[in-house]
């Protein structure tokens, strides 16, 4: 049979077959996914085979069987973080995503461009498509949303997509569920950006445990749980993923992470030097665009911080169920 694992526990899964039923499976021996060193082999997200495996007992009491996941198939993309305890090795967070939504918020809590700048390349790099939401807009002074404005232009005119909402107040939000309809999705930012109140909002019945999560979240604490899929009423899904701390780059390599910037990558074939990497190299069409004015100065910083590796404190914990 083939299905979607909507649950991973570790060492169960929940696996949503074409049939429409739900199976707990574990995994046949270990699998070794090509070029990932994982310390999950199977994610929330991934397209599996498995085959039943009927006992008496589950005969007996009229219940579903469980079953024996034998194959992965291939993904479009993951994401992923680095493992907690063997920094050598990844923890897949979810697979086969149509589009990820990074929730920003310009105070309680902030949302700083380097992070943006950091979330876009991470989505850049696993070819992922990322859309940002400025949320809690009905809170914002005058000068506030003038600000706003300006970094929703500023991404927009980068090639991404930016939405001002209010979970609130419903700003836009026929808008996100358009996105969100027939697509497999994810949200993500900041602890306290209003996850949880957005997700009730689009979707009523979905309230579940996120908005307890995000109440311990907004107190500092840190809750570990396991990431989710649900169906949604309007069609598709979204994935819950409470404590993601990290929707970072894993081994990529310094002369890589400009062509992850749309506006660097669209300039580098000017530039004198093919490994070029827009810093002092000479005749390079990037420092020149950022000289002109042609590319935002905090993009470019961001990248420099990126390189030199010097963005630690912009590494602030991501919680996709915030």
């Amino acid at each position: 049979m083939r299905g979607t694992v909507y649950k991973s526990t570790g060492s169960w899964y929940t696996v949503k077959a074409t049939d429409g039923f739900f199976y707990e499976c574990r995994i046949k021996g270990k699998f070794r996914m090509k070029g990932i060193k994982s310390t999950n082999p199977i994610a929330v997200g991934d397209h599996v085979n498995f085959e039943l495996e009927p006992s008496v007992e589950a005969i007996q009491e009229g219940e579903r069987p469980n079953g024996v996941i034998h194959e992965i198939l291939d993904r479009k993309n993951y994401i992923v973080r680095k493992s907690v305890n063997l920094s050598k090795q990844t923890h897949i967070i979810a697979a086969n995503l149509d589009r990820v939504f990074l929730m920003i918020t310009l105070n309680n809590p902030p949302t700083l461009t380097p992070f943006i700048d950091r979330f876009l390349v991470s989505a850049e790099a696993y070819g992922i498509e990322a859309v940002l939401l400025f949320n809690k807009m009905d809170t914002y002074s005058q000068e506030e949303i003038f600000e706003v404005k300006y970094l929703m232009h500023m991404y927009q005119s980068i090639g991404y997509s930016c939405i001002d909402i209010s979970a609130v107040s419903g700003l836009h939000l026929s808008r996100l569920k358009t996105l969100m309809q027939h697509q497999v999705t994810l949200f993500s930012g900041h602890s306290g950006v209003g996850k949880s109140t957005l997700v009730n909002a689009i979707e009523n019945g979905l309230d579940l445990k996120t908005a307890q999560i995000s109440q311990q979240h907004m107190q500092g604490q840190h809750t570990t749980t396991f990431a989710e899929m649900y169906d949604l009423s309007f069609g598709g899904q979204i994935i819950d993923t409470p404590g993601i701390k990290g929707f970072g780059i894993v081994d990529l390599e310094p002369a890589d992470i400009g062509n992850y910037f749309r506006e660097f990558f669209a300039l580098k074939q000017d530039c004198k030097f093919n490994n070029c990497l827009h810093l002092e190299e000479p005749k390079c069409a990037v420092k020149e665009a950022l000289e002109a004015n042609a590319i935002f100065e905090s993009r470019y910083k961001s990248y420099v911080q990126m390189l030199s590796d010097e963005d630690a404190h912009y590494r602030q914990d991501i919680h996709a169920g915030s």
